[in-house]
């Protein structure tokens, strides 16, 4: 009987997989805390004390106090009501109606950016260097009069790439502007402080650090004006409305917990599946592009290109022979897989059209084993040995 192949999960950067102790949380408030945060009685009470508890643990762990954080259903409701939220209160207040943000950020921040020019608002897009890096000169050159707000990834999720935010935030104060950072990659894998760095507003997401999905928070620096995008009661102090989801709640602080408590171990692990499958593959193959890796970058995430003067091939179908060789790894985000259309991320660091359609992320996390990283590396060369090549080339 032929043995079942077992799956190498290689995206890490798109979703971890939950932490077992996590589950046990969650699974523990599913059963035993059924009271709604809102309620007066010996249930609700109980609740209500999770819920700050739970908040306490995440603020301590950017550094913020827990009045300045508030949970969302997500990265994206973050960095919306982030966005949006700060946007709307920068016209209404000051008059102000123009945001500047990077052209890598995640699609969260780019759409509302692109609804927010349908509103009357004007932006301009902070430009990278091939590496992916954001030099805070280029973004001096873009701020105006009416400038409200500024919007910079703390690091890429597709490339890696980790971005000057402290120098950033320093910028964005010295011209009286509002600066929110979405840290969704970052959080539980390099330090997030938000005295350290100074951004405003800061976005977090539980299911990239091994918590469940939906759930996140926002970050508000006490006397930032945002306003609600979610209206109703008066939970989160009247900035989210909406019954508090006490059992994620739970598991994203014990996730958060625990990202903080093995960070420095994890680093290092990561850090040593990523130089391994780096070696595997650029001493087998050549006409390799190693996206941001002449910047200071995650750990965790190394995405290649293949060159397009050599190979003649698309992202689908990389990713499909690998799939059906049992490793799953990704195009880069993947909020956009499916789509045709090439990473905005890696064109905007200057890669042609055809080398950004052939790319491939792999991802790592604590679960990840060399053997499995070694694995991979080699089933991703003997796929590309298999590809054939473009006259001329070698």
């Amino acid at each position: 009987m032929t043995k079942k192949r077992s799956h190498i999960y290689l995206d890490y950067s798109a979703t971890t997989p939950v932490d077992p102790v996590v589950t046990s949380v969650i699974s523990e408030h599913l059963t035993t805390t059924i009271g709604n945060a809102s309620s007066i009685h010996a249930f609700g009470r109980t609740a209500k004390v999770v819920l700050e508890e739970s908040r306490e643990v995440v603020a301590n762990s950017i550094g913020a106090e827990p009045s300045e954080l508030f949970f969302t259903s997500g990265g994206t409701e973050a960095d919306n009501h982030a966005v949006i939220g700060a946007a709307l209160a920068q016209q209404r207040d000051h008059g102000k109606n123009h945001i500047v943000v990077s052209s890598i950020e995640h699609h969260a921040v780019l759409h509302c950016v692109e609804y927010l020019l349908r509103s009357g608002f004007t932006a301009s897009y902070i430009p990278v260097d091939k590496d992916g890096l954001i030099h805070t000169k280029e973004i001096e050159k873009l701020i105006t009069r009416q400038t409200c707000l500024i919007s910079v990834m703390h690091s890429n999720n597709e490339v890696g790439t980790i971005q000057p935010v402290g120098e950033i935030s320093e910028l964005a104060k010295r011209f009286g502007i509002t600066f929110h950072s979405d840290t969704v990659q970052s959080i539980g894998k390099i330090p997030v402080n938000v005295n350290n760095l100074g951004m405003d507003l800061l976005s977090i997401s539980a299911h990239k650090i091994y918590g469940p999905k939906g759930i996140g928070a926002i970050y508000i620096r006490k006397g930032t004006n945002l306003d609600a995008l979610l209206h109703g009661g008066s939970q989160e102090r009247k900035n989210r409305a909406g019954t508090e989801n006490i059992p994620l709640i739970a598991g994203f602080a014990k996730a958060i917990e625990l990202a903080d408590v093995h960070r420095g171990k994890v680093f290092t692990h990561v850090s040593s599946l990523k130089s391994t499958l780096k070696k595997i593959i650029a001493q087998s193959l050549s006409g390799i592009i190693i996206n941001g890796d002449g910047a200071d970058a995650l750990p965790h995430i190394l995405n290649i290109s293949l060159d397009s003067t050599i190979y003649d091939v698309e992202s689908e179908s990389l990713l499909l022979n690998m799939d059906l060789q049992g490793v799953a790894v990704s195009s880069g985000s993947a909020c956009t897989s499916g789509s045709i259309q090439p990473s905005h991320v890696l064109n905007a660091m200057g890669r042609d059209v055809k080398t950004t359609q052939a790319t491939i992320r792999f991802s790592f996390g604590k679960f990840t084993t060399m053997e499995e990283v070694e694995q991979a590396g080699k089933i991703f060369v003997s796929i590309v040995q298999s590809l054939p090549r473009k006259k001329g080339s070698n």
